[in-house]
């Protein structure tokens, strides 16, 4: 089974089921199985636990999973290969923006994505072997669909790990992007 992971922006509801499609796998977006359960609560929240318990019945070995929710409900056993996608904060910030989040959620998910949450957290849960990134700025759902089979069917894959706050060297640096008026 495939994982795929990412802040949410980063493309992983477009990414996924090409890949899935290309591989011949099952796709299984944890979002959708979130609200397919009747597990998401009235605050947004979702109850991980609950979820961790109800996968198991839809998950098979010849399944794509994605969704941020990934590296919290599913084991480093379940999983062969985990890709994190990401996205360059500013470039993330703009996708958020046309998808009609709001000015805090923007903040929210584009600081995640700087300090990349989602990824530590992955290779915390995944380990170096099983987990990769792939960056997704300014390249189609195609192209990173492409980067993330040839994760995928490789049978290993050393490549440096992303880290957006090189970028970020200065607080006007920082105060532009985390700008909820820019």
């Amino acid at each position: 089974m495939l994982g795929i992971t990412g802040t949410p922006g980063t493309g992983k509801k477009s990414i996924a089921p090409i890949v899935a499609k290309r591989l011949g796998m099952k796709c299984l977006g944890l979002n959708e199985l979130v609200k397919s359960y009747g597990l998401l609560g009235r605050s947004g929240a979702v109850d991980t636990q609950k979820l961790r318990a109800k996968l198991n019945a839809d998950l098979s070995e010849n399944s794509v999973v994605y969704g941020h929710l990934l590296p919290y409900v599913l084991p480093s056993s379940a999983l062969s290969k985990v890709v994190v996608l990401r996205c360059e904060p500013r470039e993330l910030k703009e996708r958020l923006r046309l998808r009609g989040y709001g000015p805090s959620k923007i903040v929210e998910n584009v600081e995640a994505e700087l300090i990349g949450i989602v990824s530590s957290d992955a290779f915390d849960a995944y380990g170096r072997a099983k987990t990769s990134e792939v960056d997704t700025t300014g390249i189609s759902p195609t192209e990173a669909a492409g980067a993330v089979i040839e994760i995928a069917v490789s049978k290993s894959r050393e490549a440096p790990r992303i880290d957006w706050t090189l970028d970020y060297d200065s607080g006007a640096k920082l105060r532009l992007l985390l700008s909820t008026t820019g």
